[in-house]
């Protein structure tokens, strides 16, 4: 959860018992920050260490997103952290062109719950998650998931080659479209009038009262929810789910975006985490605990990659009888991708795979997981995701090296830009037209 016009739990809203000591900050529309230069417009959404607000740069004359740390001590250092990294892709990218997500400012804002950093980030539309949703878990066409793409790898390549930056935990909701799916979300194009001054009766104290309209919005939600589950399982009563079915347009739809989020970010030569990574975007070396590198970030891009195109996650482990996650995990990997080779599954022991020998027999074998059944992933894509012979072809040939278990033999960020599938459908001026469209986006917001 970043600076995203959608972010935070569908459905769900961050606790009232957390508005407390140490914990978030109770923002009132109108409220102003960092001596007024920052105006609060509507709340965006919220995470687990932070709530994010649309604010009004005064300065700028421009909308960005507001990131408001909780107040307790672990969390100022998570947003310390955080801020390291942003402020080094900031840094380096005067243009804003290298499709990351672009932090403003940051400084401290004293409230009753403490002192909290606070992030100013430029306002980016829906996650990629949103996006897949929006299009009902359909899987989106090539050519829009290459746009996608290319942006991605522009971003992991600045990262990686030029910063020496692990983002350590790419996903689709940590990669979020330039502008909003639904433009009436976005207050640019929407021609929201930014809100300069505190409504009537929203003063400052009112506490109680502003705790109490919050209590009374969350119950109407719930509400809400509740009629509309009621009304879905009419609809369904009487066939009418079908409709659900029908393949929602999406042109129109920007589909340039930035890579965001970064409270998980090391540095290549001093990594903070031995476990880093979601678990469905889970790279082998890091369940093996074998030391990792960036190519866990494209680890994470092909799994991402696979998600656009299909709809559903490449990867999705549970717990069984007698095996848990990790080891269900491999055996999905060797189901789609073959048996591990055993320099991977073995030799890793010798070089500090620790939990190698926890999995796999002597012959490369998992111990507790017998019987796979493989099904390659060009044949998974025709088979269940009908996609022609030829398309699926050439996604497989794209994203096959991508997903080597061997780390050191996956492409880099770089050279997945040059392989041919990403310029399938282009020109040489295609190809290389994100910074450019990066720089005019940049200079019309």
């Amino acid at each position: 959860m970043s600076c995203s016009s959608s972010s935070g739990s569908e459905g769900e809203e961050e606790g009232f018992d957390s508005y407390r000591k140490g914990g978030y900050h109770a923002v009132r529309i109108g409220d102003p920050f960092s001596g007024g230069r920052y105006i609060a417009q509507r709340k965006l959404g919220w995470g687990q260490f932070s709530t994010v607000w649309l604010a009004y740069d005064t300065l700028s004359s421009s909308y960005v997103a507001l990131k408001i740390q909780k107040s307790a001590q672990q969390f100022a250092q998570a947003a310390l952290h955080e801020i390291e990294f942003l402020s080094a892709a900031a840094d380096g990218d005067l243009q804003n062109t290298k499709c990351v997500v672009r932090l403003i400012d940051h400084f401290k804002h004293a409230g009753p719950n403490g002192q909290h950093l606070c992030m100013v980030l430029e306002f980016l539309g829906d996650s990629l998650l949103r996006l897949i949703r929006y299009n009902r878990y359909k899987g989106l066409k090539m050519d829009k998931v290459r746009e996608i793409c290319r942006c991605v790898l522009t971003g992991l390549d600045y990262l990686h080659r030029e910063l020496g930056m692990i983002h350590s935990d790419l996903k689709p909701e940590n990669i979020l479209l330039c502008s909003t799916i639904d433009p009436a979300k976005d207050p640019v194009r929407s021609g929201l009038t930014p809100l300069l001054e505190k409504p009537e009766g929203n003063a400052n104290g009112g506490g109680g009262s502003s705790t109490m309209n919050l209590i009374e919005k969350k119950l109407k939600r719930r509400a809400k929810r509740a009629v509309a589950k009621i009304s879905e399982r009419r609809v369904s009563m009487v066939g009418g789910e079908a409709s659900s079915n029908t393949e929602r347009s999406l042109d129109g739809i920007d589909m340039r975006c930035k890579v965001v989020d970064f409270g998980n970010a090391c540095w290549a030569d001093k990594q903070f985490a031995e476990e880093i990574q979601t678990r469905q975007y889970r790279a082998p070396e890091v369940i093996l605990k074998s030391g990792y590198s960036f190519s866990v970030d494209m680890w994470s891009f092909g799994c991402t990659a696979f998600e656009l195109v299909t709809g559903d996650m490449l990867f999705a482990p549970k717990e069984g009888n007698g095996y848990g996650e990790d080891e269900d995990h491999l055996a999905l990997m060797m189901e789609l991708l073959g048996k591990m080779p055993r320099k991977v599954s073995l030799l890793k022991i010798a070089i500090g795979g620790a939990k190698s020998k926890d999995y796999f027999d002597r012959h490369g074998d998992l111990k507790r997981i017998r019987r796979l059944k493989y099904w390659p992933l060009d044949r998974l894509l025709v088979d269940k995701y009908k996609l022609p012979e030829a398309e699926a072809k050439e996604f497989t040939e794209f994203l096959s090296p991508i997903l080597e278990f061997a780390p050191e033999k996956r492409p880099t960020a770089q050279q997945c830009l040059e392989h041919p599938w990403m310029n399938v459908v282009s020109t040489q001026n295609n190809a290389d037209n994100v910074e450019s469209q990066m720089r005019n986006l940049h200079i019309k917001g």
